[in-house]
């Protein structure tokens, strides 16, 4: 858990170094080169732009759809990472039994208590790394989301509701709601399940909606925005995944 908690923090640290570099300064369009610019960049970029003028050069919804569209593609590793947090919950107690079967201390001890871990964990479908794949996956359009609003002079200079797009927040109002929305999610998430009892993901709980609060007062609007409606889909996306998983489980152990 502690590993996953810095793995966290180091990614999103990665997100600032790498917003402030990486040509960030040069407009994209399509005659832009290499793999970053031609596979992420400009392709966000574009469908951005392809929405705003949809909608009467409506830039703020452009990327409320196109936030939606990336949540949707993500769906499945998302359905994916709670049926693996679910079946984890269910394996605790024969977890728990093999942790005070091999107490030992000792290498020999160690390695066969990770050896049927592991092997405990294929048997129900565990994924360990299930939590951590959505969120690699999500680093390169979030930087690339970034670059395409700060290279994209029509996003940039755009407005939406009461904040221009290229410009922090003035009233701090989508920091706000974006850290409270991470602070719901995962608390949904780690409802019910072993983490809540962890006090290493209790202090996740707490300081990553702080961080995306923080990092959303000083990134541009238009990317609080994207976590904004990024995490109230991922609320409501984890309570319609959840509550049949638990209903089902329910019904099978009144059985």
């Amino acid at each position: 858990m502690r590993k996953k908690f810095w793995l966290l923090v180091g990614l999103i640290g990665l997100l600032a170094i790498l917003s402030g570099c990486t040509e960030v300064n040069e407009p994209i369009t399509k005659e832009s080169e290499g793999i970053w610019n031609s596979y992420f960049v400009y392709p966000i970029s574009w469908l951005i732009t392809y929405f705003a003028e949809l909608f009467n050069n409506n830039y703020g919804l452009a990327i409320v759809i196109v936030t939606i569209m990336v949540r949707l593609l993500l769906l499945p590793l998302n359905v994916k990472q709670l049926k693996s947090s679910k079946a984890m919950q269910d394996i605790q107690p024969k977890l728990k039994e093999l942790q005070q079967k091999y107490s030992s201390k000792d290498a020999n001890t160690q390695q066969k208590l990770q050896q049927e871990t592991m092997a405990l964990f294929q048997k129900h479908g565990v994924n360990p790394l299930a939590g951590c794949l959505p969120i690699f996956i999500q680093m390169p359009i979030l930087i690339g989301m970034y670059h395409a609003i700060m290279r994209t002079e029509s996003i940039k200079t755009g407005s939406f509701l009461w904040f221009e797009l290229g410009s922090p927040d003035p009233y701090y109002i989508l920091p706000l709601i974006a850290g409270g929305a991470t602070f719901l999610q995962q608390k949904l998430m780690m409802a019910g399940s072993p983490a809540a009892q962890n006090p290493q993901m209790m202090v996740m709980l707490y300081v990553m909606p702080i961080m995306i609060t923080v990092f959303a007062i000083f990134f541009p609007a238009a990317l609080a925005l994207y976590w904004v409606v990024g995490n109230i889909f991922m609320v409501a996306q984890t309570l319609f995944i959840r509550k049949p998983m638990m209903a089902a489980n329910n019904g099978g152990d009144k059985k």
